[in-house]
């Protein structure tokens, strides 16, 4: 057994001594074999999928969800659980087997199903699709990073409502990630991170076999990974031999001893384990064995079992069914004498874990409405979006925020913000110059449950992002995301700054909703309706210079959650065109209407802050605000081309298809033509002979 940690050296007979099971070794040994031939089976079956990983890490799995992972398969969303997250998700199939043998409602059809369509074992683990899968992985180093951020979660909440002698937070984030997780450079920016927030129940497995879907991965992955995550400031386990019981069960005990630092255990495996020709190669990494293959590990490993057959003691010793029920009803009965002690906090964790706002939430929003209404200073979106977080953040102590290193810029800060750090909790984290690994992080906070996480940068940046953005909508997470400085209203710092496609683009990702806020009235709704909304992410893109404050309605106050609404109707009430504005463009809308209304031609002016959640509305309602029947010109600082589904082929679009300029922002939209002449010359082009232009 080769084995190690820093600074410390165990003896081999002091381990053997503690940590032996009572379980023989070769009742073990079958149990992970049961794990290998499930996933060999189902690739097999498949004719698709990644045998390799499985196969290396069973042992691991064996020894972690045998005996210590902390979970009811009866309740897959019990709040007190361990969580596992599989972020080398390729090797989805270990997982599945998991699930399948420790009781989860995943029978052995489903994994007979593996990849085939509406099975609940998809190709990569994913979030409410699989009853126990914690969270959607496949995109290498972003489970880890959702690791870090269930991490900081548990340890968060645990500071806020553990009391002594009462523990209701009190459990474990395990992940096991393989060389490609590491590669990826999500993994410095989170793994940094958790080493600075001191996350002590965070416990990561390193599968280090040495193989990718290249080959051997010496040439091009050649890093000292212990160091690096030494200077991380993580505790380190060298060496694990990831195929010898007492190795693994050594590492994870050490690893759940308190030393105020997350842990990497590095295990040395062998990919494909079992396979005679092809295990250790990259041969076994994302394609089935292979019959005879198959036949051949077999024999190998011993296993006589036909495909998919589970024999009867190997099922009875994976069965984690009453072991999880009755953890469960421990911390039930530990939680009924929490609430005895303190009523109110045991009311509010189950509020926060719920997911619930307070029940006096509608009431604070319709003061911060009315407070709105009579504003007329002209203000940045961004400055009123921190006035929205001062006036609610003290009733939401589940908002969680953060901001890449920009929280002077994006204003995400309020009057009672507190920095998390390594000694003490709060509601603030500072993410430095972390995009991606910010928004992964918060993907994990929400997964968690018990927090409402909003992150910021400037909008061009979300480009860092992109991905873990994407996972947001895919897994439908409630994750608020503020994107400063929207435009080339930003001005100065020029082209590397300003977003031209950044608007577009996000709005084509499905379920995202994006709202570009017009003034300070737009942006109090977007984030109503962002923090209200619970089936997925929010982006919020606000700008840096000054936006007048719009008159509106009651009625139209209440329709700006519709996303598109008729913000000025034409005299008399029959327009000739409608003019669609969104953000700080809308103004440009509204002078616009005024000019075309003194040589003649009704306009209708339309703000659209949020595209998706107009286009979720009835068709009664689109065409009531967009009347098919008239010419439409959009106009908005960035790339035209999503317009064109609003405009149609009789429309116009007062937009930019090209990169920035370094220039105050005045004279920016001048130079781009994002102004009201060129709104009301495409208006006039438009309505044509009828209101005698030609």
């Amino acid at each position: 057994m080769t084995f190690m940690i820093t600074g410390v050296l165990p003896s081999h007979d002091r381990l053997k001594e503690s940590f032996l099971p009572t379980e023989s070794r070769k009742f073990r040994r079958r149990c992970a074999n049961a794990l290998r031939f499930l996933a060999i089976d189902a690739v097999q079956a498949a004719n698709s999928g990644h045998p390799g990983m499985p196969m290396g890490m069973a042992d691991i799995a064996e020894i972690l969800w045998r005996r210590h992972l902390k979970h009811n398969p009866a309740n897959p969303g019990w709040v007190d659980r361990d969580r596992f997250v599989l972020s080398n998700g390729h090797g989805s199939m270990l997982i599945y087997a998991l699930l399948h043998l420790s009781g989860y409602d995943l029978p052995i059809e489903e994994l007979k199903r593996f990849r085939q369509l509406h099975s609940k074992t998809p190709g990569h683990p994913e979030l409410g699709v699989t009853p126990g899968v914690e969270t959607t992985t496949g995109p290498l180093g972003q489970g880890l990073a959702n690791a870090v951020g269930m991490a900081l979660a548990e340890r968060l909440l645990a500071e806020t409502f553990n009391r002594d002698g009462h523990k209701v937070v009190d459990h474990y984030t395990y992940a096991f990630i393989g060389d490609g997780c590491l590669m990826e450079g999500i993994s410095h920016e989170v793994c940094s991170l958790a080493g600075r927030l001191s996350l002590a129940k965070l416990i990561v497995f390193y599968d280090d076999n040495d193989i990718s879907i290249d080959g051997h991965v010496q040439p091009w992955f050649a890093d000292d990974t212990p160091q690096r995550f030494e200077a991380y400031g993580w505790r380190v386990v060298h060496r694990c031999d990831g195929h010898d019981v007492d190795s693994i069960e050594a590492a994870i005990r050490i690893a759940r001893t308190q030393t105020g630092r997350p842990t990497l255990i590095c295990c040395k495996t062998m990919i494909g384990y079992g396979s005679p020709n092809k295990g250790g190669s990259h041969d076994v990494h994302g394609a089935p064995l292979g019959a005879g293959e198959v036949t051949n590990t077999r024999r190998q490993l011993e296993w006589p079992f036909a495909a998919f057959e589970i024999p009867d003691d190997v099922r009875s010793g994976w069965d984690a069914r009453a072991r999880g029920e009755a953890a469960e009803q421990s911390w039930a009965t530990a939680f009924a004498s929490y609430r005895a002690a303190y009523p109110d906090l045991a009311t509010e964790f189950e509020r926060r874990m719920q997911g619930d706002l307070p029940t006096d939430w509608q009431d604070r929003v319709a003061a911060l409405v009315d407070q709105l209404s009579t504003q007329t200073n002209a203000v940045a979106t961004r400055k009123a979006s921190q006035n929205v977080i001062e006036a609610i953040a003290p009733a939401l102590p589940e908002l969680l925020g953060g901001s890449a290193d920009l929280t002077g810029s994006n204003l995400t800060d309020w009057s009672g913000t507190r920095s998390a750090n390594r000694h003490a909790g709060g509601n603030y984290v500072n993410y430095g110059v972390r995009e991606f690994g910010m928004t992964a992080i918060a993907n994990g906070l929400a997964l968690h449950g018990g927090f409402i996480p909003y992150t910021a940068t400037f909008l061009v940046f979300s480009d860092y992002a992109r991905n873990a953005i994407r996972m947001a909508a895919l897994m439908k997470l409630r994750h608020l995301m503020v994107y400063t400085h929207d435009s080339i209203g930003l001005g100065e710092d020029g082209p590397t700054h300003q977003p031209i496609e950044h608007a577009a683009s996000l709005r084509l990702i499905p379920g995202l909703d994006v709202w570009r806020p017009a003034d300070a009235m737009e942006t109090a709704v977007a984030w109503t309706a962002a923090l209200e909304r619970r089936d997925g992410p929010s982006c919020l893109l606000l700008s840096r210079q000054n936006l007048p404050a719009l008159q509106r309605s009651a009625e139209q106050i209440g329709s700006i959650g519709r996303g598109g609404y008729v913000l000025g109707e034409a005299d008399g009430g029959t327009p000739a065109i409608v003019l669609i504005g969104t953000g700080s463009e809308l103004k440009l809308a509204v002078e616009a209407q005024a000019v075309l209304r003194q040589e003649g031609i009704a306009a209708r002016v339309v703000s659209m802050p949020c595209t998706r959640r107009f286009d979720l509305q009835s068709l009664v309602y689109r065409h009531e605000v967009l009347p098919p029947s008239l010419p439409v010109v959009a106009v908005e600082a960035g790339h035209p081309d999503l317009w064109w589904k609003y405009v149609g082929s009789n429309g116009a679009v007062v937009g930019i298809d090209r990169f920035g300029e370094s220039a105050p922002a005045a004279e920016l939209y001048e130079f781009f033509a994002i102004n009201v002449a060129s709104i009301v010359s495409a208006a006039r082009r438009l309505v044509g002979p009828a209101a005698g232009f030609e």
